[in-house]
């Protein structure tokens, strides 16, 4: 069976090297994958009072369609200041009063890389203990330090495409034994 991947790279850059590694990944598979651009779900700053004046934008419903529509998800994260982007930020968090259960329970592999020696560890450390809290199953993570020196058109450190793929192999169990369930 070809499972259905949404790959998310967290970052509004149009040359996001977090989507360059976030598509990669996905495409490691067999699988059908859904390169999604964070540009495409641009909306208003979430607040309470935007919502109860304007109420949720079409966008953050057909963001939340392309999560109920996939088998897995892989998100690679750019680190702003340790912490989300503030476009990723903004879209978790108009989709999340769409449901509590925003990531609907499905196995991800969470990643991270930056052109920096620590590859976006911190960020990545806070995803892995938060996402669990928004309906996210992490079944793996990885971070790729130093994204300019060790990727291109792959993995070229040894240790780290090592690293990667035994990340990539529990996430993948996780989707065969969705088949089970």
């Amino acid at each position: 069976m070809t499972h259905k991947l949404l790959a998310i790279g967290a970052s509004s850059s149009r040359k996001s090297i977090n989507r360059a590694l976030a598509v990669w990944a996905a495409n490691q598979f067999d699988a059908q994958v859904d390169d999604v651009d964070l540009n495409d779900f641009e909306m208003p700053i979430y607040s309470e009072d935007r919502q109860a004046e304007s109420g949720i934008p079409s966008l953050a419903q057909d963001f939340k369609n392309k999560i109920k529509a996939c088998d897995g998800i892989i998100i690679s994260f750019a680190e702003h200041n340790g912490s989300y982007t503030a476009a990723f930020k903004n879209i978790i968090d108009w989709v999340s009063v769409i449901e509590k259960d925003l990531w609907e329970q499905k196995p991800m592999l969470l990643m991270a890389t930056s052109p920096g020696k620590r590859g976006g560890k911190t960020l990545l450390e806070l995803a892995v203990s938060d996402f669990p809290h928004r309906g996210g199953k992490v079944h793996s993570h990885f971070v790729l330090p130093s994204f300019y020196a060790t990727f291109d058109r792959g993995i070229k450190d040894p240790v780290l495409k090592m690293e990667f793929e035994a990340a990539s192999s529990v996430f993948e169990k996780a989707l065969i034994g969705m088949e089970t369930d």
